[in-house]
């Protein structure tokens, strides 16, 4: 027993000593109020603890079992104890290795590992490019490395310490010892349990402050992948249960105005406003990780993006856009599709693939030749199959371009796709088919590649590689602009989602999902708007001011025609509402709610949230619902 237990112990020290290195690595992310108090910080690693508590005693039961069977049974050969351990040193190997991915997978997303890495476990050679090809993931993965061989050292000469005790070959004497293993054993099952009273450890034990880095750093990561991921396995929590799903979409149809039939209840017919005459081409380009916090138009201190600042101040612009997830699907699903993002589900992938009514299928019907740009391979995120079947006529993705230049795992660089694409619009000569072209640009996302031929001004990668698309974009625009089918173009710029850009000042940080959005109409009248608008948004007030008229069975408004009361979102684990002085963030795994205002942490009696709540889990729900059922087209 005090073999094993050792080896608990050790294990227990390791997966502290990497949280320690996610503390140190995101100690930026501290709050204000909590920065400087050692006190309130300690206990994050206190009930770290408590949650590696949890993980070492599902992995000690086994070999706490078979010893026990062994002392049962008399046998007197050291290969139970041999084999304990080596059980021991492989589970604890695999707990280590998350915690030490959780790392750099924190510092991105805020939030721990969860059932969500599932999504690009298929995408191996991508996968693994990403993770091999960003020098930032280097000390995490050296971190296990050190660890791991230290801990199986360690671990080894801790057992070669203890000479087995020869079993006594009468039942009774080794009754005291039976007597402590199945001690050790119940001990055990109560540090899985995690705690007393009616239910288990759950995630929400570890949240005890105000401060969203300390409460999730106390999360073990292998304990939150392992639940997430069990979570979705569990028929009752595979979907969400906001509330009914009759009443949530009641609510939505009264918000939207739509009174569409039963297999299409927001179905609605979208009016032309004919803002633009004539019949436009169409340029949508997503930018990758672009948070609008890092334009100085949102109070950036440095320049890192003057071309977008200055497309901003000259363009339809509106300061209060935010996207659907915090995920390039969510941000093209919700963008084109005019639906929301269902937490961290990837609604484009599946062999079964449902059909939407979109922007790519409006603009189709309306006589456009609707083309897609990618920097990486087209089955990414299963979207060639999934854009072909909702919409698009033409992909070009990394089996398109020369194998010199991918760079990395993600394929080319922003600007020679850009380029690339050029040379493909080319053809239209803006006598022939309208063309609705869609570029997502993929630099501003690990592992990043910052081209000899840029010099950035800034010194850190991070604003470096956001320097760089903005340059990108420049020179984008500036070729576009000698070509015959420019002033004639419409060009659409937004943000696929965020990233952390500052301190995090909630459990949800604002950059995550604040986005620019930009409608560029070349000698157009410039507008900035400050209503909310969201990424499903993006379709119907475009087609509107396109002139075009069409069917439409989605969640979006015409932003010329009507005003949300308050944003919403998602973000993984996160569902949430904002107005101009409110934040509300839900957890549905954990049935926790969060209540902002001003910036701090307010009282959830305010009836305001209970309305945003409300608002909230309608849209969500009956999105939900929608799919489920499969009403997903116009009839």
């Amino acid at each position: 027993m005090a073999v094993l237990l050792g080896v608990h112990v050790l294990g227990l020290l390791v997966l502290a000593v990497l949280r320690l290195v996610l503390f140190v690595a995101g100690h930026s992310m501290l709050s204000a109020d909590s920065a400087g108090k050692a006190g309130l910080q300690s206990l994050a690693f206190l009930h770290g603890l408590w949650f590696d508590n949890v993980i070492a005693c599902y992995i000690l039961i086994v070999p706490l079992a078979v010893i026990l069977l062994s002392c049962a049974i008399g046998l007197r050969s050291r290969l139970p104890l041999v084999c304990s351990v080596r059980w021991m040193q492989a589970l604890w190997g695999v707990a280590f290795a998350v915690s030490a991915a959780n790392i750099p997978y924190f510092l991105y997303f805020f939030k721990n590992i969860n059932s969500s890495i599932w999504n690009w476990a298929e995408y191996g050679t991508t996968t693994f490019g990403m993770l091999f090809g960003e020098a930032s993931y280097y000390p995490p993965m050296l971190a296990f490395i050190v660890l791991l061989t230290v801990f199986i050292w360690a671990s080894n000469r801790w057992m070669r310490q203890f000479v087995m005790p020869a079993p006594s070959s009468r039942f009774l004497a080794r009754l005291p010892a039976l007597a402590l293993g199945l001690a050790c054993i119940g001990l055990c099952l109560f540090g899985i349990r995690g705690r007393r009273g009616y239910n288990p450890i759950k995630v929400s034990a570890a949240y005890y402050c105000q401060d969203p880095f300390l409460n999730q750093l106390g999360v073990n990561p292998a304990f939150n992948l392992l639940t997430s991921t069990l979570d979705d396995f569990r028929p009752e929590n595979a979907l969400l249960h906001l509330m009914d799903n009759a009443e949530a979409l009641d609510r939505t149809r009264a918000y939207l105005k739509r009174q569409g039939p039963e297999d299409a209840p927001l179905q609605y017919e979208l009016q032309p406003a004919d803002t633009i005459k004539g019949k436009r081409n169409v340029v949508l380009i997503f930018m990758e990780s672009m948070s609008a916090d890092f334009m100085q138009a949102f109070g950036q201190k440095q320049c890192l993006t003057p071309f977008l600042d200055s497309l901003y101040r000259n363009s339809l612009s509106f300061a209060n856009c935010y996207s659907a997830g915090i995920h390039t699907n969510h941000g093209l699903y919700a963008t084109l599709y005019s639906y929301p993002a269902l937490m961290y589900r990837n609604l484009m992938k599946g062999s079964n693939i449902p059909t939407y009514s979109g922007l790519p299928t409006a603009l189709r019907e309306a006589g456009y030749r609707n083309l897609f740009f990618m920097t990486h391979e087209s089955q990414y995120d299963n979207m060639n199959a999934f854009l072909r079947t909702n919409g698009y006529d033409e992909i070009y993705a990394q089996e398109n371009y020369p194998k010199e230049q991918v760079v990395n795992s993600f394929g080319v660089q922003d600007d020679y796709m850009y380029r690339y694409a050029l040379k493909v619009l080319d053809r239209f000569d803006g006598k022939s088919e309208p063309f609705f072209a869609t570029l997502l640009s993929i630099s501003n996302h690990p592992p990043y590649v910052i081209p000899e031929h840029f010099r950035p001004k800034s010194e850190d990668e991070e604003t470096q590689i956001v320097e760089y698309a903005d340059w990108a974009l420049r020179l984008f625009f500036d070729e576009a602009r000698k070509k015959p089918w420019y002033a004639n173009t419409v060009f659409v710029l937004i943000g696929d989602h965020g990233k952390l850009v500052g301190e995090a000042e909630s459990v949800n940080p604002e950059s995550y999902n604040h986005v620019p959005l930009m409608i560029h109409v070349p000698g157009g009248t410039p507008q900035i708007r400050r209503e909310w608008a969201l990424q499903m948004d993006v379709q119907p007030t475009l087609l509107g001011l396109l002139g075009i008229g069409a069917r439409q069975h989605n969640f979006g408004v015409d932003l010329n025609r009507t005003k949300r009361p308050c944003a919403f979102y998602t973000a993984d684990n996160v569902i949430c509402a904002r107005d101009s002085s409110r934040f509300y963030v839900y957890e549905p795994s954990t049935g926790q709610e969060h209540f902002y205002r001003d910036g701090k942490n307010a009282d959830g009696a305010d009836s305001i949230f209970s309305e945003m709540r409300n608002y909230l889990f309608s849209m969500i729900q009956s999105a939900q619902y929608l799919l489920q059922q499969g009403k997903t087209t116009v009839r």
